[in-house]
């Protein structure tokens, strides 16, 4: 069963960044297409970015195009979102995923691809 651990949240000022980590265990990691997705409170689950196993891809919700980085080390078994300029509606429970493990390099933009899940961490962005 994979396990997935992110870490990296906090309280933050309008314009500032953070950088989220998930740390994935008991897995190939580099088998993984990995997502990050957000809830805020009253609202659905979104997708924020998204990459391939082997990083060759990635793709970004427009409220985060320009701000937002997807990244991995599959050697680390870690993928990271660093989030610049952040806004506070930025503000929510960030929560990384992963897909099933295939041969495909691709890149799954919506939360029906994942079947692993992190517990989440708490992102405020304060004005």
């Amino acid at each position: 069963q994979v396990q997935l651990v992110e870490s990296g949240g906090g309280l933050v000022q309008a314009g500032g960044s953070l950088r989220l980590s998930c740390a994935a265990f008991k897995c190939t990691f580099s088998s993984y297409a990995m997502g990050w997705f957000r809830q805020a409170p009253g609202k659905e689950r979104e997708a924020v970015a998204a990459i391939s196993k082997l990083g060759g891809y990635t793709y970004y919700s427009d409220s985060v195009k320009g701000r937002f980085t997807i990244s991995r080390d599959n050697a680390k078994n870690t993928v990271y979102l660093q989030m610049n300029s952040l806004k506070p509606e930025d503000t929510a429970v960030y929560s990384c995923a992963a897909s099933l493990p295939s041969n495909s390099e691709r890149v799954y933009p919506t939360d029906r691809s994942y079947n692993y899940w992190g517990q989440g961490t708490q992102v405020t962005v304060s004005s």
